[in-house]
């Protein structure tokens, strides 16, 4: 068999099996002896990856990389060296062992430096041949406690109230609470405004109040933090209130900031009907927080949101602290045309009639139309797969895709019914008695 026969079988045998490293190095060293040392050089590092302190493999790419000549020397490397016998000549004299000159201090054994590594010296080398070994850290400092926000992610909003579709009440309450003041810092002064604050968003899930708080820290242009129960608790005895006590550190040093708390109502339940005396405390540390005692909140914006508003403690609803409500309510139908525009504005559509899923849409949430959105595109690529031929989004997997969707927001509504009914001490929930009265609910 010929020399390049051979090279080519065991090339076929090697990608057959590529973990087996003592044929993939003897490969490497046909091809050092046939010229061939950018393949060489190819095996070598593939060799190296699997196990980077294989001897034979490291002496196969000094060997490559210093052209394939078998008498080259090798490169320095990290392990001990065989010394090498004397230069011939005369036998040195004998001398006394306190006669003997002391080596300086230069020409004491030094270490290899930490940048002498041979491998990454292949690495840098090999860098389109052979993936690097590790992965390299960035050159950032590291974050220094109690000045950085540690636990917390401190975003950039991009999002806009014109990207909300309908909700002009909310819209307008939004703008009397937090975006005019903003806005207008002479009348602000003029009429004692304060730049703090709180607002409560409540109504059934899904209809986009985290959303509406991401759009109001974008038009006022301040930053945003997003804060849930699992951010906060810790099983250690005082963990709990440092990390709340932390957000509104961070929030305080990125002011002005839209500090956002979801499901308000686990973090902030009624006391008196708390049978943990941490989660007691961890209520009364919020209390503190809002209220500006662990330091100064002007430019910290709050917004609250909860499905559930009859369950959050009436403290935090007082003047001070969350004491604005505003009703999140299902879309209208303007704004159920804008939702269905936006989560079909990328998939392949054909003579959707709009107005007609809008009208069968009633007391749908925004996450609800999403769903429905996504249904209907189910059906039609399941139908493309059995067809065998890609097809468009048509009013058929619409009218199919409702028989199967149902609004959520219907159980709330049965529940905030008898809120409205029953529980509506002075007038907290007129706009909600207001709505189902529209609806003819209540």
């Amino acid at each position: 068999m010929s020399h390049d026969a051979l090279i080519d079988s065991l090339g076929a045998a090697v990608a057959a099996r590529p973990d087996d490293l003592p044929l993939r190095l003897h490969l490497a060293g046909l091809l050092l002896d046939a010229g061939r040392q950018a393949e060489a050089i190819g095996q070598v590092g593939q060799a190296l990856v699997r196990d980077p302190g294989n001897a034979e493999a490291q002496d196969l790419m000094r060997r490559a990389l210093a052209g394939g000549v078998p008498g080259q020397r090798p490169a320095p490397t990290d392990g001990p060296t065989r010394p090498e016998p004397p230069p011939a000549g005369p036998e040195p004299t004998q001398v006394r062992p306190e006669q003997a000159p002391r080596p300086a201090p230069e020409q004491q054994p030094a270490r290899p430096a930490p940048g002498d590594d041979p491998l990454a010296a292949y690495e840098e080398e090999l860098a389109d041949v052979v993936p690097p070994r590790f992965v390299r850290a960035g050159d950032e400092p590291e974050p220094v406690s109690g000045d950085a926000d540690r636990i917390f992610d401190v975003e950039t909003s991009t999002v806009r109230l014109a990207d909300v579709g309908g909700m002009q009440a909310v819209k307008e309450r939004l703008e009397l609470a937090f975006l005019g003041p903003l806005r207008n810092p002479e009348l602000r002064r003029l009429y004692g405004k304060s730049l703090r604050g709180g607002l409560m968003l409540y109504g059934p899930p899904g209809c986009g109040k985290t959303f509406l708080a991401r759009a109001v820290a974008g038009e006022m242009g301040a930053k945003f933090l997003s804060l849930s129960i699992v951010d906060v608790l810790d099983m250690w005895i005082g963990n709990s209130e440092r990390n709340l006590h932390e957000l509104f550190q961070a929030a305080r040093r990125n002011a002005p900031c839209v500090l956002f708390l979801d499901e308000i109502d686990a973090l902030g339940h009624k006391r008196s009907q708390v049978n943990s005396s941490s989660m007691r405390t961890l209520g009364n540390q919020l209390l503190a927080e809002l209220d500006g005692m662990e330091g100064n909140n002007e430019g910290v914006f709050v917004l609250a949101a909860t499905n559930t508003p009859w369950d959050v403690d009436p403290a935090l609803r007082r003047p001070g602290r969350l004491d604005r409500m505003v009703l999140v309510l299902p879309p209208d139908a303007e704004a159920r045309g804008a939702v269905l525009e936006y989560h079909l504005r990328q998939r392949p559509i054909d003579r959707i009639d709009l107005r007609r899923v809008v009208a069968a849409t009633e007391d749908f949430s925004g996450a609800d139309l999403a769903h429905l959105c996504e249904t209907a595109a189910e059906f039609a690529m399941a139908d493309s797969v059995r067809r065998g031929e890609v097809r468009m989004i048509g009013q058929a997997d619409f009218d199919r895709a409702l028989k199967e969707v149902r609004p959520s927001t219907r159980p709330w509504l049965a529940t905030a019914r008898n809120v409205a009914m029953f529980a509506n001490e002075g007038g907290v929930y007129d706009d909600l008695v207001a709505y189902l009265k529209r609806r003819r609910l209540l």
